[in-house]
């Protein structure tokens, strides 16, 4: 959420009707979150003069790691380079901490790929926000999730029931650092991660969302004090419950 409201915050700077503006004192604490947007709080470093230059050996685009070629445009100015010096960093104050973590694994190689390409200043903004709104599409759509035989049907389901909230056991990346919550597309995928871990034993899906719109579900290493809630949705591996009284 972070990097891609970041994105369509440079994709804007790189296009406004000022033209290309670059940030010259790019730091992650000249930006906040808003309402899940992130806003800059400060432009006084903020510029839309671009490079001037007489050949491209004048537009080479330095930081403290990398050095860029850029070529000198026929008005003698260096071309993109306000954009790409922004793009650039935010792939090393933001992608780099932010994008290798947390995603399902199907989407980590686009990620990837978003990563190396930002890094090389082989992207542009514009196939940066599109890269990204990519990812977010197959996230959002649940396209990202390859076939697998269907094991929903190996649990019970009870509807308007939850667990009793309390410290289970933990799991990355968590909504939660008391448990394990994580967002899924459909119960199906939240059955598939609760079979690839050895201490769930059962599930909870809740009307609570995302950002995308994803329910969150509960993975839990028990299951056996259960209430009454209306919004909540309570799957018990059969296994696990054989034996037991619901």
């Amino acid at each position: 959420q972070i990097c891609l409201s970041l994105v369509k915050l440079l994709f804007y700077l790189a296009h406004s009707p000022l033209g290309s503006i670059v940030l010259l004192d790019f730091q992650p604490r000249q930006f906040v979150m808003v309402d899940g947007n992130l806003k800059v709080t400060d432009m006084d470093d903020a510029s839309t003069e671009e490079l001037s230059c007489k050949e491209d050996n004048d537009c080479t685009l330095n930081f403290p790691t990398k050095s860029f070629p850029l070529k000198c445009s026929v008005v003698g100015k260096c071309e993109g380079m306000n954009e790409k010096k922004n793009l650039f960093n935010a792939y090393r104050y933001f992608f780099t901490y932010l994008l290798p973590h947390s995603a399902p694994p199907a989407l980590r190689p686009l990620l990837s790929d978003i990563l190396n390409a930002t890094g090389d200043l082989r992207y542009g903004i514009n196939e940066t926000l599109r890269a990204f709104e990519k990812v977010l599409h197959l996230y959002k759509s649940g396209l990202y999730l390859q076939k697998r035989p269907l094991v929903l049907k190996d649990y019970i389901s009870l509807k308007g029931f939850r667990t009793v909230e309390g410290e289970d056991y933990k799991c990355w990346p968590s909504y939660s650092h008391l448990g394990c919550l994580l967002s899924i597309h459909s119960p199906e995928e939240a059955a598939a991660i609760c079979n690839s871990q050895l201490q769930c034993q059962s599930f909870i899906v809740t009307q609570h969302r995302t950002w995308t719109g994803r329910p969150l579900a509960s993975f839990q290493g028990s299951w056996t004090d259960l209430i009454p809630d209306t919004n909540a949705v309570v799957y018990i591996k059969r296994l696990a419950s054989s034996g037991e009284r619901l």
